[in-house]
């Protein structure tokens, strides 16, 4: 097994064994020569962990590509899931300017003669695609605690493939909604298990780009959809309204494949005690390279940090998991921080992001035109979260978050006060404002908070935190969805444009927020970020607080001398079982 500072390393057993001996006298108690073995060994462990954090911690990105690409490969077809979602969220909000499918679900109404859906029926469908998200992600919250992330996502998109089925062949608007609440719990599971495979399998260099992708995959998916709306927009048939439906079927069996082939998280494999399959599934994320010439100590190193990070936390905590433990002690912190921050992407403003074309055509923009500046939205889109990648690199997550909320609230005052005139060149203003605030949004807020929220939790709630976040994220939405149309449309509130300054109300708000109680976790490893929040560090501290991870005296007076052992004697039967791995 390696170890780090070789030269003071029997100085330092020394030391600790003497303290520990001499905490045992006060306790009436001693230390035979097989404890202080433990301890020494104890000693070397935790010195290897302490190395291999601050490897991770100081990796240049070229050696990080260097040796992890299996891990962003997996990374990033786990990720691709939420395509299929950003793909029919699209559609579900677009069929309704369909001819067939509106003579299909929709009810004649003389007084326009044309066949619409109800907006009774339309608001029901998209409240149960919604509420459907909240029950799958309490589903896989669970789930991928007991089952494993792989599990869970293979199950969500087997079941995928019947639930589309629905969808297509709908005789009716009841049979629709039901197909859209059942396809809204199975995508709720690729929420959760997306963002939390990707913090988990990627080292800390790395871990920015991989969560963030998320987001592009939720633009990949509205521009496919909105290109497929397109080319069948010209043709006609009863059943035209059915392609875009089919085209969903072209995804789940390739992911399914890609999903059944990729390595467990070994973050889910040590909280479930299978150490050995945690070690091969290290080994498949690493690739040997001239900084890494044997990857099995690298893996062995990885684990061994690992499973202290994990055993401190069952001890701080208790063994279980419960979502109630979400809200105890120092994770009511983690999780309030987490639950914000997915909130504040949502009553911030993106939802006007959508209707930039709107104003476009109010502003007497041809509807053949409109579609071309809703293509320009998904490409800032794309173009925003490439650019986050170097702006988060060089200034942090906190600090893009921070400025994109205030960015994005000056934005929307002008656009809430240009709403005060009705003019033809008010509109134009407003829809380019709107693709401007879209560039920003997906700069910074957008595709940032899939960063910070999975590094935000302890490693043993991530994935219950992470569906609280969320369902906090869809609760708003729900709330967004019913008001918007109210706001804009004539018939009802008629703000317009207006509205922009109700969510720079709440950008500011969440700025106020983000400045008192978000940290900056960049260059933090998950070890470092536990030491922050037990030690109740203040948000602003958090990016220059010095922290000493894996010190082997303050775990063993925490842990005590029988947890120790039988950590070591775990460490040594899988070294002795596996005796290739150790350096």
């Amino acid at each position: 097994m390696s170890t780090i500072f070789v030269e003071d390393k029997t100085k330092d057993q020394q030391e600790l064994v003497e303290a520990v001996t001499k905490k045992g006298s006060h306790d009436d108690s001693s230390i035979d020569g097989a404890a202080q073995d433990y301890i020494a060994k104890f000693l070397d462990m935790s010195n290897e962990a302490k190395e291999n954090d601050q490897k991770e911690k100081t990796m240049p990105l070229k050696e990080g590509l260097r040796t992890f690409p299996k891990a962003i490969m997996w990374s990033l077809i786990l990720s691709t899931a939420l395509i299929m979602e950003g793909y029919d969220l699209t559609l579900l909000n677009s069929m309704y300017g369909f001819d067939a499918f509106n003579r299909k679900f929709g009810d004649y109404f003389p007084s326009i003669g044309k066949y619409q859906v109800p907006a009774k029926w339309q608001t029901g469908i998209a409240m149960a695609y919604s509420c459907g998200q909240l029950i799958g992600l309490y589903i896989a919250g669970y789930a991928a605690d007991i089952y494993g992330y792989r599990k869970t996502l293979m199950t969500s998109l087997a079941s995928c493939v019947g639930l589309i089925f629905i969808q297509f062949f709908a005789p009716n608007r009841t049979v629709l909604l039901v197909a859209y609440l059942l396809l809204g719990i199975n995508w709720g599971a690729y929420q959760t298990i997306t963002v939390t495979y990707a913090s988990e399998v990627a080292p800390t260099t790395l871990r920015v780009y991989l969560t963030t992708y998320v987001n592009i995959c939720w633009v990949i998916g509205q521009l496919i959809a909105s290109c497929v709306l397109k080319g069948v927009s010209n043709l006609e048939g009863f059943n035209v309204y059915r392609i875009p439906y089919a085209i969903q079927w072209a995804w789940p069996i390739p992911l399914f494949i890609g999903v059944y082939l990729a390595p467990e998280s070994p973050w889910y494999l040590v909280k479930s005690g299978r150490d050995e399959e945690a070690k091969v599934s290290l080994t498949r994320l690493l690739s040997e390279n001239p900084d890494l010439p044997n990857k099995d100590v690298l893996a062995s190193a990885m684990l061994t940090k690992i499973k202290m990070t994990v055993k401190e936390e069952a001890n701080e905590d208790g063994k279980t998991a419960s979502i109630f433990e979400c809200f105890k002690g120092t994770n009511l912190r983690r999780t309030r921080v987490a639950c914000f921050t997915w909130m504040f992407q949502s009553i911030t403003g993106g939802s006007l992001m959508g209707y930039s074309t709107y104003f476009f055509i109010q502003a007497g923009l041809s509807d053949s035109n409109a579609f071309t500046f809703s293509i320009i939205m998904y490409i800032l889109g794309i173009l925003g979260t490439i650019a986050s990648w170097f702006l988060s690199r060089r200034f942090g997550r906190f600090t893009i978050y921070f400025s994109g909320l205030v960015t994005m609230g000056v934005i929307l005052i002008i656009v809430g006060g240009l709403g005060f005139k009705n003019s033809s060149g008010s509109s134009w203003a407003v829809g380019g404002l709107l693709l401007f605030f879209t560039l920003i949004y997906d700069m910074s807020i957008g595709p940032l908070t899939f960063c910070i929220v999975p590094e935000i939790p302890s490693a043993k709630l991530r994935t219950k935190t992470v569906m609280l976040s969320r369902n906090l994220y869809n609760l708003a939405n729900i709330i967004i969805a019913i008001i918007m149309p109210y706001m804009l449309n004539p018939t009802a509130w008629n703000w317009s444009a207006k509205s922009g300054l109700l969510f720079a109300g709440f950008a500011f708000i969440g700025a106020t927020w983000a400045w008192f109680d978000l940290p900056e976790t960049k260059d933090r490893t998950f070890a470092e970020l536990d030491q922050l929040f037990t030690q109740n560090i203040k948000a602003r501290d958090f990016k220059t607080t010095e922290v000493d991870v894996f010190d082997a005296g303050h775990l063993i007076h925490k842990l005590g001398n029988e947890n120790i052992k039988s950590f070591v004697q775990q460490t040594e039967h899988r070294e002795n079982a596996n005796p290739g791995e150790k350096a």
